[in-house]
């Protein structure tokens, strides 16, 4: 392989001189026979958007599921600001301040905005100090519209249920509920998916909005459109493996395509029995 063609699948490192907020290291993960992570590395900074892409099997879920604490990795570090910390299931991971928006957004249909985003941490005021509180919704919907406006979130009401919400609005309610946490890295998974387009630039909106405020954000999606337009850098997966690093700025979707399905090393391996 010629100099040229080696520079030509290096990775684009990030330029950021400070720690990852988020950082992998040689994260490998089997189910059975099947290797499903292969010594990957990965990280995140704050006021960073990262998409995460891959074609099916590519191990972007696994990843995902392993940064949020579903899946325990059989090998490889998982740092926090540097430090290294153990994720050994959910719980953990929130603890450490990540946050993940699955597709079914684990919203409750019957409940309004408010008690959405504070479901299992309602806040109480003292009735009879010691002896009988109730629930404070007064101040759960202060801190509710001060989060929904914070990331210029609009609803008709925060007493709306969420079963009269768009798909959009829900998306990002279930984005606000993380953010309620004050979490240090956000991770969204396909988070326009099944959305139209007004829905779709709502959501896009939200995920810039995080990114001004500071927070490390990691999106996974199979819309290019989509991740071009808000991330900052694209890590492309395939069959386990991180392949190559893009900064969007300097990247085209072709070249992004050609890495998902193997055609960039395809075509360095025919140029190199070529002699070029």
């Amino acid at each position: 392989m010629t100099h040229s063609s080696l520079t030509a699948l290096q990775d684009s490192q990030p330029t950021n001189t400070k720690l990852p907020r988020l950082q992998l290291k040689n994260i490998c993960k089997s189910f059975g026979g099947v290797q499903a992570l292969k010594h990957v590395d990965f990280e995140v900074y704050d006021g960073e958007v990262v998409g995460l892409v891959g074609d099916n099997g590519a191990g972007k879920s696994t990843l995902i599921k392993t940064i949020s604490g579903a899946y325990v990795p059989d090998e490889g570090e998982i740092l926090i600001d540097g430090q290294q910390e153990t994720i050994q299931g959910p719980q953990d991971a929130t603890r450490l301040g990540i946050e993940t928006v699955y597709q079914d957004l684990a919203l409750c249909d019957n409940l309004d905005v408010v008690a959405n985003l504070w479901l299992g941490r309602e806040s109480y005021r003292n009735l009879i100090p010691g002896v009988l509180r109730v629930l404070d919704e007064t101040e759960m919907e202060r801190k509710t519209i001060e989060v929904l406006r914070t990331l210029d979130v609009k609803i008709p009401s925060v007493r709306s249920t969420v079963a009269g919400l768009s798909g959009g609005q829900r998306q990002c309610v279930a984005v606000a509920k993380t953010i309620l946490r004050q979490p240090k890295v956000v991770l969204l998974d396909e988070p326009t998916a099944a959305l139209g387009v007004a829905q779709t630039r709502q959501v896009l909106n939200l995920i810039l909005r995080l990114k001004q405020q500071g927070q490390a954000v990691v999106v996974i999606s199979h819309n290019l459109h989509d991740v071009f337009e808000v991330t900052d850098r694209i890590i492309v997966m395939r069959l386990g493996e991180r392949v190559r690093t893009f900064e969007t700025r300097n990247t085209t979707r072709e070249a992004v395509v050609a890495t998902i399905t193997g055609a960039d090393t395809a075509a360095l391996t025919e140029a190199d029995v070529a002699g070029v």
